[in-house]
């Protein structure tokens, strides 16, 4: 038997927003210790990592192995009729199905079939960075807004004191510091001096699929290397962890 409760809808909604940047079809596998999804996207540019604790439900029961794949569109659409209040469980059914119930006072019952999923699994890079900094994801946001302006790709630039934002083509240039002492700042640590550049598109995409569900951002990166983001989706212990690919023209 599977079957996990929230008790709201935030944690799904933006569960399946991210998932849905990536991919078409979802796998996502179940244990006594959580559940949890990993994908990369079919350029290989972009994987989304996300581990939900049992802890991080307010209901959680496994008592053994379970996977199942779903059509994205079909779990978007459906968390689309939730409402923020409204608990959302999710379980195992006796035929090849899971059921979903959203309840706040309306209750509402759903199955959902599931496919035979063609991805393969999706191996998790082994990174060591130079750099790690978090920050509000409103300033990431405004920053990356501020550049998309100029450009489709940002630089992002780590020295010891701050971290410097820029972007540039044939429109003009855009640049913006962060000064490690920021109030946006929350967190700077630098072991050497990086330097790499990355899609703003894919950014922006996953910032704002997590919507309010997370206020803060983590990220860390080393020249030449991927971005790992990582960010919270409640205060017990959901979290999402998103890769991407440095740009080749850096």
């Amino acid at each position: 038997m599977f079957l996990a409760k929230t008790a709201t809808a935030n944690e799904w909604k933006a569960i399946a927003a991210a998932v849905k940047t990536l991919v078409e079809e979802a796998t996502f596998e179940a244990n006594s210790e959580g559940l949890t999804f990993r994908a990369m996207d079919p350029s290989h540019v972009a994987l989304v990592d996300l581990s939900l604790p049992n802890s991080s439900f307010s209901s959680f029961e496994c008592d053994k192995p379970f996977k199942f794949s779903v059509r994205v569109e079909d779990l978007v659409k459906l968390v689309g009729r939730s409402e923020t209040k409204d608990s959302v469980e999710i379980g195992s059914t006796e035929e090849d199905a899971i059921g979903v119930k959203l309840s706040n006072g309306y209750k509402r019952e759903f199955t959902i079939h599931l496919i035979e999923s063609t991805a393969g699994a999706a191996p998790l890079p082994k990174l060591e960075f130079d750099m790690k900094a978090t920050l509000t994801k409103a300033i990431l946001e405004k920053v990356l807004g501020d550049i998309s302006v100029v450009s489709d790709q940002f630089t992002v630039q780590a020295t010891k004191d701050k971290l410097t934002f820029s972007g540039k083509s044939d429109v003009g240039k855009a640049e913006i510091a962060l000064a490690s002492n920021d109030a946006d700042v929350l967190e700077f640590k630098v072991g050497a001096d990086s330097k790499a550049t990355y899609s703003i598109d894919y950014v922006q995409g996953i910032l704002k699929a997590l919507g309010g569900v997370t206020d803060t951002v983590q990220m860390e990166f080393s020249t030449k290397k991927p971005l790992r983001l990582e960010m919270k989706l409640n205060d017990q212990g959901a979290k999402l962890w998103y890769f991407l690919a440095p740009r080749v023209s850096d």
